[in-house]
């Protein structure tokens, strides 16, 4: 499961962020997963739980956001957001897309306790 790896190199950023703040605990943590990250949310959830217990994060909560694969054709420059990945551009039927969002993971909002 890629999913608790990730999770596990999310909890030394907590830490470090939370740190700075003087922080006693985190409460809540917000991820934006990209549709093409290879992530399943609900996996991420579940070691996101596992992973908490008897650390500073241990009451925290954790949300997912999907982010949607939004692309670029390179023939007609028209911006979409695609909910499958079917790569074709749907302004020109052009298949030499430019992926600008949809494949990272970002910490997008972390809530601490001070």
């Amino acid at each position: 499961m890629h999913e608790l790896s990730l999770i596990a190199g999310l909890f030394p950023i907590l830490e470090e962020k939370a740190g700075e703040q003087g922080a006693k605990s985190v409460t809540f943590v917000r991820l934006r997963v990209g549709r093409l990250s290879g992530v399943v949310p609900e996996l991420l959830e579940t070691a996101f739980d596992a992973y908490k217990k008897g650390t500073f994060a241990e009451k925290a909560s954790l949300e997912v956001v999907l982010v949607p694969l939004k692309v670029r054709c390179r023939a007609c420059a028209k911006i979409m957001e695609l909910e499958e990945p079917v790569f074709a551009c749907d302004g020109c039927d052009g298949h030499d897309l430019e992926i600008l969002e949809g494949r990272d993971i970002f910490l997008d909002r972390l809530e601490i306790e001070v």
